[in-house]
C-alpha cells in the first residue's frame, strides 16, 4: 500500500511540474536553426582562463591552469603549446596585447611581458607586499598596463612593469571575478556573491552595493551601451537602468525549464548578446535581451563554459574546462547558409 501512495505521489508531483512549466514563458527555448561554433581540439586538458590577440589578428594567445600556455598563428583554428622558463607550475590567470606588446599574469605570483609578440618572454619581480594573488591584466599602450589582485586591488605601470602605482587606498575584499570597461570603470563581485563593488577612475575607494535580491550574483560586467548586467543563481539575468546605474530592470530568466548556472556574458554586436553557462549551456539573444534562443549543437559538450570573448564581430571565442575551446564561425555559416 505504501508503495502504490508513494508512486502516485510521484506521478502527481511529475504531472504538476509539466503544468506549471506550460504556463511558463520560455520553458524550453527554441534552437537558433545553426551552430556558429566549431570545437576546437587543444593539447591540454587544463582549465581555460582568458585569450589575447596581438595587433595581427591571426596570432593569438591562452592561458590556463597548471601552467598552460597556447599560440595560435592561425586566427584560432590550431593551438600549439608553448613553455615558459619558470621553476614552479602556476595558474595563468590573464593576458593581454597592444600591438606588439603583450602581458602574462599569474597565481601565485607571476608577471610575464613581452614586446615582440610572444616571440620571447621577461619574467618581471613583483612586490612580496602585493594585497592578495595577481588576477587580472589589461595592456593599455607602450609599457602601460594595468593590473588587478583577487582582493580589488589595482595598480597600474607605466614603465613596463618595473613600477606600479595603486590606484585605491583600500583593496575590497577576496572577489569572484572583477571587470574592467574600456574607459576604465571596474566593477567586482564578491567571493560569496552577497554584494558587488564598484570604482571610476579618481576615486580612492570602491563603492559597495547591495544585491537586487536573495539570489548570489555569479558574475557581473559592462555592456556596450553603457548598462551593467548581472548573471544570479539560478540561470538570471538583469540589466541596468542606461541613465542610472543603481537602478535595475526586472529579472530575466531565458530559461525556466533548467537550472544551470550562466557563467559568463559577451556582446557580438550592440543588439547580440550570448550568455554561457554549464553543462554546454549556450542562449542567444539578437535583440538585446529580449527573447532567447539556444545553441542545441554544442549542448553535448560535457563542459562548463566560463568565458566568452569576442575580438571583433567575426571573431570570436568560448573558454570552458578540460581544454575546451569553441571558435565563432557566425558569418561563414550564415553567408553559406
Amino acid at each position: 500500500m505504501h508503495s502504490i501512495v508513494k508512486f502516485w505521489k510521484q506521478i502527481f508531483i511529475i504531472l504538476a511540474a509539466v503544468i506549471l512549466c506550460s504556463g511558463c514563458k520560455n520553458a524550453f527555448l527554441p534552437g537558433i536553426g545553426y551552430n556558429p561554433w566549431e570545437i576546437i581540439q587543444l593539447p591540454t586538458k587544463a582549465k581555460l582562463f582568458d585569450i589575447g590577440f596581438t595587433g595581427n589578428l591571426d596570432h593569438g594567445w591562452i592561458v590556463g591552469g597548471d601552467s598552460t600556455l597556447l599560440e595560435t598563428t592561425n586566427g584560432g583554428n590550431t593551438w600549439q603549446p608553448k613553455s615558459i622558463d619558470i621553476e614552479e607550475r602556476v595558474r595563468l590567470t590573464s593576458v593581454s596585447f597592444n600591438g606588439k606588446e603583450g602581458w602574462i599574469l599569474g597565481q601565485p605570483s607571476l608577471l610575464l611581458h613581452t614586446d615582440d609578440e610572444g616571440e620571447s618572454w621577461t619574467q618581471i619581480p613583483l612586490s612580496s607586499k602585493l594585497p592578495g594573488a595577481p588576477n587580472t591584466i589589461i595592456a593599455l599602450g607602450q609599457n602601460s598596463a594595468e593590473m588587478t589582485t583577487d582582493v580589488g586591488a589595482i595598480y597600474r605601470t607605466a614603465d613596463g612593469g618595473q613600477h606600479w602605482r595603486a590606484q585605491v587606498e583600500d583593496a575590497v575584499g577576496v572577489v569572484r571575478n572583477i571587470s574592467r570597461s574600456p574607459d576604465g570603470k571596474y566593477i567586482a563581485v564578491s567571493a560569496k556573491g552577497n554584494f558587488y563593488s564598484s570604482w571610476e577612475p579618481g576615486q580612492r575607494a570602491w563603492t559597495p552595493h547591495n544585491r537586487q535580491d536573495s539570489r548570489r550574483l555569479e558574475n557581473m560586467g559592462f555592456s556596450d551601451d553603457g548598462r551593467l548586467w548581472l548573471l544570479a543563481r539560478g540561470g538570471q539575468l538583469r540589466f541596468s537602468d542606461p541613465e542610472n546605474p543603481e537602478e535595475w530592470g526586472e529579472a530575466i530568466t531565458p530559461e525556466y525549464a533548467t537550472s544551470w548556472g550562466l557563467l559568463d556574458l559577451a556582446y557580438r554586436t550592440p543588439d547580440e548578446i550570448w550568455v554561457s553557462g554549464g553543462s554546454g549551456n549556450l542562449l542567444r539573444s539578437v535583440d538585446g535581451g529580449q527573447t532567447w534562443e539556444k545553441d542545441l549543437d554544442v549542448e553535448n559538450v560535457p563542459e562548463n563554459f566560463y568565458k566568452i570573448v569576442f575580438i571583433n564581430q567575426d571573431k570570436g571565442f568560448i573558454l570552458g574546462q578540460r581544454g575546451t575551446v569553441l571558435k565563432y564561425n557566425g558569418s561563414a555559416v550564415s553567408e553559406a547558409a
